[in-house]
């Protein structure tokens, strides 16, 4: 596993505790050593992850070892019928989606994938959305608005894709057009934030009648590279970006563009994933029994007006 920068003081504690257990076995003169070490271990784990900044936390949602959506459907869903293609120009592997049932729950799954290995990685385009997956992703919504099933998103992508083929094939529009085809779909949209949540590729796939995120996911216009770049001509101020940004659960909360935060475990969903398997599945099936008895009509309403009160600003005095 991968450690990041914040993690190396616990795993040398992890590996001298690993040492002594097998260089002495049972042996009573280490057992009590051992026991104060591992003490000591999770109060320093307690600390380290008590004081994460928002880079920091940006490492973590980044972990290669992260739950991507393939994991989600393979550990959440009964049953899963992927869907392919956008019917109009081709197949974008960088979004997957189908028919899944949820604890019993039917609905249109779509998610996010970023690949987990050198080969799936280039296969899913690292994430990066091209137009034909947006248009997938409304296809299979619209699917679901037709046969009256909730429609879960997944979102995990650094943005939609910035080469010109995309471009020629109308990215920006496609974008604009499942802001506004999915602001009025007659049918409960759940969304959950399992990663990284950038710029208009999340936001084609982002809007819901409720957001959850993960704890150290975020959520942001832009990258916090991308940010400092515009901002100061200098990526390596990424840090300063994050703060600045306020991407991190906690705030997107307070400022009413997500609606709940979905716990992870101790350092990250890659340090037990099952947990946060069954903490996500929790929030969907929850969410679900709440909206399924609302009108379309109000579930339209109640999610124009959620859109409507996001942002806050300041009336200058006289």
């Amino acid at each position: 596993m991968e450690i990041l920068p914040h993690e190396k003081q616990i795993f040398e504690y992890i590996k001298t505790i690993e040492h002594l257990k097998k260089q002495n076995g049972e042996n009573p003169i280490f057992t009590n050593e051992i026991a104060k070490l591992e003490q000591k271990l999770d109060k320093l784990k307690q600390m380290t992850y008590a004081e994460l900044t928002p880079w920091q936390r940006v490492a973590i949602c980044r972990h290669p070892a992260r739950p991507h959506t393939t994991d989600y459907v393979k550990h959440m869903c009964e049953n899963f019928v992927e869907l392919f293609g956008d019917r109009t120009l081709g197949d974008d592997h960088s979004i997957i989606g189908g028919l899944a049932k949820i604890n019993g729950m039917k609905c249109i799954l779509i998610g996010q994938e970023k690949g987990n290995d050198t080969e799936s990685r280039v296969y899913r385009n690292f994430g990066y959305l091209n137009p034909e997956g947006l248009r997938k992703a409304l296809r299979l919504m619209r699917l679901a608005e037709k046969f009256h099933l909730p429609v879960v998103s997944l979102l995990d992508t650094p943005g939609a894709y910035p080469g010109l083929e995309a471009e020629e094939h109308g990215q920006g529009w496609v974008i604009a057009n499942n802001l506004m085809a999915m602001s009025r779909l007659a049918t409960p949209i759940i969304v959950v934030v399992i990663g990284e949540g950038c710029s208009g590729g999340a936001l084609g796939m982002g809007v819901g009648d409720t957001i959850g995120i993960l704890e150290h996911a975020y959520y942001s216009v832009i990258s916090p590279e991308g940010c400092a770049s515009i901002l100061w001509k200098d990526p390596k101020r990424n840090a300063e970006a994050a703060t600045a940004l306020k991407i991190n659960a906690e705030d997107l909360l307070q400022n009413g563009i997500v609606d709940a935060i979905i716990n992870e475990p101790l350092g990250g969903a890659h340090h037990a994933p099952q947990v946060v398997y069954n903490n996500v599945k929790k929030f969907i099936v929850e969410q679900w029994q709440m909206m399924k008895m609302i009108p379309p009509e109000l579930l339209i309403e109640q999610r124009y007006m959620k859109y409507r009160k996001i942002g806050r600003y300041l009336q200058p005095t006289a």
